[in-house]
C-alpha cells in the first residue's frame, strides 16, 4: 500500500510543535508536545495545538521546500489571488516572488516541492488533519460547554475554511458541480490511512456547509473571541458568508453577513485611522495574525514585498491599475492608499501606500485577515443579486459615508458585463467596484472574478508591464470557464495516493482540457 501524502500524518501536535505556539496566548504549557491525551482531555489545554495551527497560518518555511520567502501561509495566499486578477499590478519581477502566480507560470511546476501547488495543497491539508484531531475529541474533551464548544468551533470553522480555499484553487466555480474537486478527510489520519479520490464540487460544498454550519452552532455558545487571530463566532460568520456568495445563496450571504457585523462589534474605521493596515487592535478588524518581533518572516513576510522601503517592495513594485484608481471621485480619503505622483518606483501603475510595516526596525505588521468593511460590502452584494436594491444600498451608504463625503449613487439593477472593466451602469457592479477599490491587496481578487462569472484583460494602457499582459492566455482570462486560474495538484500526491491516478485526476495544465 502507498503511503498517503505526509500532510495526513503529520499529525495535529508535530504541527503544533513544530510552529512553537505563542505562549501568550495560552493558559498551560505543553507537558508532552506528542501526547494527544495530554491536550485534549481538557479544553483549555487543547488551545495549545488550536494555536498552533494558527499559527502556521502566518508562519513561513513549513509547508514547502523552497521559495518560502512567497509562502508565509493566509496572506501569501491572498496575494497571490490577487496577483492573478486585474486590478493588482507588479511592476516588475523583482527577485521573482509573485511573479510566476501573476505570469500563470506555475501549472507545470506540479512535480516539484518547492512551488505553490505543493505548498497551498500542503498547507490547508494538514490544517485539515489538525483540525480533525481537535474534532475527533469533542465527546471525551473535559471542561465546561463554553470552552469545549469554543475549541471544537474553532476546528470545524478551520476545516471548513480550509476546504473552501482548496475547492476555489484545484477545480473550478461552484456551479461546476460535477467536476472532480479534492479529496475529503473528516476523520483523524495516519500513516496507514487510505487516500480518498476526489470527490466532485457539488460533494465537497456539501462538507464545507455542514462544517461552517456547525461551526456557527458551536460557537454561538462562547462568542466572545479570546484572540484577534482565533476563528471565533463573528469570524466563523463572516467566513460563512463568503461561502454562500460563491454557491449563490443571496439569503444565507445576506444573513451571515448582517449576524456577522451585530456579532463582532466593530465598526467601519475612516482610512486615516489605519493607514498601513497592519494592527489588529484596529476598531474594524475582525480576524487577523498579531505578529511579535520572534515571529516576524523578514524577508518572508507580506510587508517585505508591499512596502517600498524595503528591496523586494522596491524591484516588484506594487500598484493600483488606472482604471480602477480612476474610479474614486477627488474627494474619496481611500486615494491615500496610493500614490499617482510617486515616480520613483512606479512602472506605468500608481504605487501603493496601503500596506506597511508597523516597525520597519523590528520587520513588524499584524496580517489582517477580515476587516468589517467586507461584511457591509457582502450584504450589500447579496441584497442587489435579491433585486432588494433599498438594502443593498443602505450597506453601500453606510461604508462610503466613512470613505467619501460627496458620495451618492443613483444605479440600480444587478446587470454584470462579462469582462471587468466593461460597464453596464448597474448597482451591482458599482458595488463590486467599491469592494475592488477597498479590498484591494486583501479580497484575493481573482476567486471574486471566478465567483461572478466574469473575464478580465489587462491593457498595457492601465500600467500593466510587458511581462504580465499573458498574451497566450487572453482568451481564457475572458472565459470564466477555462482552467487558467485551476492550480495542478502536486505529483506527491498521486505518489502517495493509491486513489487518485495522474493520469486521470490531474487537472489540465493548458488552459483547456
Amino acid at each position: 500500500m502507498k503511503k498517503i501524502f505526509k500532510y495526513l500524518f503529520i499529525g495535529l501536535f508535530g504541527v503544533a510543535c513544530l510552529t512553537s505556539c505563542n505562549s501568550e496566548l495560552l493558559e498551560t504549557e505543553p507537558t508532552d508536545a506528542m501526547s494527544g491525551s495530554t491536550f485534549m482531555s481538557d479544553a483549555t489545554k487543547a488551545l495549545v495545538p488550536l494555536n498552533g495551527i494558527y499559527r502556521s497560518m502566518y508562519s513561513a518555511g513549513w509547508s514547502t521546500t523552497g521559495n518560502t520567502h512567497q509562502c508565509f501561509g493566509i496572506s501569501a495566499y491572498n496575494l497571490m489571488a490577487e496577483v492573478m486578477g486585474d486590478d493588482f499590478i507588479m511592476g516588475a519581477q523583482g527577485s521573482g516572488w509573485f511573479w510566476f502566480d501573476a505570469a500563470y507560470n506555475v501549472k507545470g511546476r506540479y512535480a516539484s516541492s518547492a512551488w505553490r501547488s505543493y505548498d497551498l495543497w500542503m498547507a490547508y491539508y494538514t490544517w485539515i488533519a489538525n483540525a480533525n484531531y481537535i474534532i475527533a475529541a469533542e465527546e471525551t474533551m473535559g471542561g465546561s460547554q463554553e470552552d469545549v464548544a469554543y475549541v471544537i468551533g474553532q476546528a470545524y470553522a478551520i476545516r471548513a475554511y480550509s476546504y473552501f480555499m482548496l475547492a476555489q484553487t484545484f477545480a473550478r466555480n461552484y456551479n461546476f458541480s460535477s467536476d472532480p474537486c479534492v479529496p475529503i478527510y473528516n476523520e483523524p489520519t495516519s500513516t496507514t490511512t487510505t487516500g480518498q479520490p476526489r470527490e466532485n464540487v457539488a460533494k465537497v460544498y456539501e462538507q464545507i456547509d455542514n462544517d461552517i454550519n456547525k461551526a456557527v452552532e458551536l460557537l454561538a455558545k462562547s462568542p466572545a473571541q479570546r484572540h484577534p487571530s482565533h476563528m471565533g463566532y463573528a469570524v466563523a460568520l463572516g467566513i460563512k458568508s463568503r461561502i454562500a456568495l460563491v454557491e449563490e445563496k443571496w439569503d444565507d450571504a445576506l444573513n451571515a453577513a448582517k449576524q456577522a457585523i451585530a456579532a463582532c462589534g466593530k465598526q467601519i474605521t475612516p482610512v486615516s485611522s489605519f493607514m498601513g493596515n497592519n494592527s489588529v487592535d484596529q476598531g474594524n478588524v475582525m480576524w487577523g495574525a498579531q505578529i511579535v518581533s520572534d515571529q516576524a518572516g523578514m524577508y518572508a513576510s507580506l510587508y517585505a514585498h508591499m512596502s517600498v522601503d524595503i528591496a523586494y517592495g522596491q524591484r516588484a513594485p506594487k500598484q493600483i491599475s488606472t482604471w480602477l484608481y480612476d474610479k474614486m471621485s477627488t474627494t474619496d480619503a481611500r486615494r491615500a492608499w496610493w500614490d499617482p505622483t510617486d515616480a520613483t518606483y512606479s512602472t506605468g501603475g500608481y504605487i501603493q501606500k496601503k500596506f506597511d510595516f508597523s516597525d520597519l526596525q523590528t520587520w513588524t505588521g499584524d496580517y489582517i485577515w477580515m476587516r468589517v468593511e467586507e461584511m457591509y460590502l457582502n450584504a450589500a452584494e447579496a441584497a442587489c443579486h435579491k433585486g432588494d436594491d433599498a438594502t443593498a444600498k443602505q450597506y453601500l451608504n453606510a461604508l462610503m459615508a466613512k470613505r467619501d463625503p460627496n458620495y451618492n449613487t443613483s444605479k440600480s439593477g444587478n446587470a454584470l458585463a462579462t469582462i471587468t472593466t466593461e460597464e453596464t451602469g448597474s448597482l451591482l457592479e458599482e458595488i463590486l467596484i467599491q469592494r475592488r477599490i477597498e479590498l484591494w491587496g486583501e479580497d484575493g481578487r481573482i476567486y471574486t472574478i471566478r465567483r461572478l462569472h466574469q473575464g478580465f484583460v489587462r491593457p498595457a494602457s492601465y500600467g500593466w508591464p510587458s511581462g504580465l499582459l499573458i498574451p497566450t492566455h487572453i482568451e481564457a482570462a475572458k472565459d470564466p470557464a477555462s482552467y487558467l486560474w485551476v492550480l495542478t495538484i502536486p505529483q506527491a500526491e498521486f505518489d502517495g495516493n493509491e486513489n487518485m491516478d495522474a493520469d486521470k485526476d490531474q487537472n489540465p495544465i493548458g488552459d483547456y482540457k
